[in-house]
């Protein structure tokens, strides 16, 4: 099978997210079976946030401060541009979506950009390999402060609100673990670097088992019977067109402010991606009620279209001989 084509090919990831969605709509958890499932969730996401925490390389992130100017930029894209993006399209079409989906769309768009792909897209196409992996992993710090605060701006400005968990939730499920992790990396950073690909499975399960906690939630409440066909067409639609301008003002911007094309093209792979790995397990513990399920659909679509999309302008990218 061609590259190109294998690259635009469901990721396996989604597959699963798509099979362990299917697996609540059959079976969803109940009584103390969910009860059972939240509790690891909730182990799984202290230990998801741990990890990145230890896995962080404190010299990249000071490496970084170096080329202020381009990680200024990229992180503008990521926390002010996107969600003002995502506001404009709520505030413009409230009705084209039912309010949960447009949470979710707002919850999207505060997301930090993406650090595995981000960095693999720049070397591909032949970016700022050491910037992207400064200004990946910076986004990843920052979004854990400020994510939780610009979806709550986002959802006043919007003309709701949204019902956040407990203050001590994300302090003892995100925070406190992200920074016990980074404060242990000089006793455990070896490990955790030779054994990045079996962290990689803790990762992706504490997505999964998270997917499945809240979709069974959202099933037992009815979900499917809530979102008709034509709202999930759009909902498609509006991650395609968020991510279509996106892609274009990353790249306009960033050659109306001067920026070498390596540095242009790690400010379009990092400051247009959202992390689906900090995506999920955040909004389990931000969001309370079945309405979670809904909000996480705009996130695990926009994760399949922007490895697609990302993926073809990379490997263009990276063929061109100029």
């Amino acid at each position: 099978m061609p590259t190109l084509l294998r690259r635009l090919l469901p990721d396996p990831f989604i597959l699963a997210l798509l099979a362990t969605v299917a697996l609540a709509s059959i079976l969803p958890a109940r009584g103390g079976g969910a009860d059972l499932v939240d509790v690891l969730a909730t182990i799984a996401i202290v230990l998801l946030f741990f990890l990145h925490g230890a896995k962080l390389p404190r010299e990249a992130v000071l490496a970084g401060l170096k080329h202020w100017r381009l990680h200024l930029t990229i992180l503008a894209f990521t926390f002010l541009a996107f969600p003002l993006m995502g506001l404009a399209a709520s505030r413009l079409f409230p009705g084209l979506m039912p309010p949960a989906l447009w949470t979710g769309i707002l919850f999207l768009c505060a997301l930090p950009s993406t650090v595995q792909s981000s960095i693999a897209f720049t070397s591909l196409a032949r970016g700022n390999v050491p910037a992207a992996i400064a200004s990946a992993s910076a986004s990843q710090i920052m979004g854990i402060f400020l994510t939780p605060p610009i979806v709550g701006l986002l959802a006043s400005a919007h003309g709701g609100t949204i019902e956040f968990g407990s203050v001590s939730g994300i302090l003892l499920q995100l925070l406190l673990p992200f920074l016990a992790g980074h404060l242990l990396r000089p006793w455990i950073g070896r490990w955790v670097d030779a054994n990045k690909k079996y962290i990689s499975y803790s990762d992706r399960s504490a997505i999964l088992i998270s997917v499945y906690s809240a979709f069974s939630a959202a099933v037992i409440e009815g979900i499917w019977s809530r979102l008709p066909l034509p709202s999930l067409a759009l909902l498609f639609l509006v991650c395609a067109v968020l991510l279509a301008i996106m892609l274009t003002l990353t790249q306009l911007g960033t050659k109306l402010l001067g920026f070498a094309r390596e540095d242009r093209i790690t400010a379009i792979f990092c400051g247009t991606k959202k992390s689906i790995v900090t995506g999920v397990p955040m909004a389990r513990v931000l969001f309370a009620g079945p309405d979670m399920g809904l909000v996480l659909l705009p996130v695990m679509i926009f994760h399949q279209m922007q490895l697609m999309a990302c993926a073809w302008l990379a490997r263009r990218w990276g063929n061109r001989t100029d």
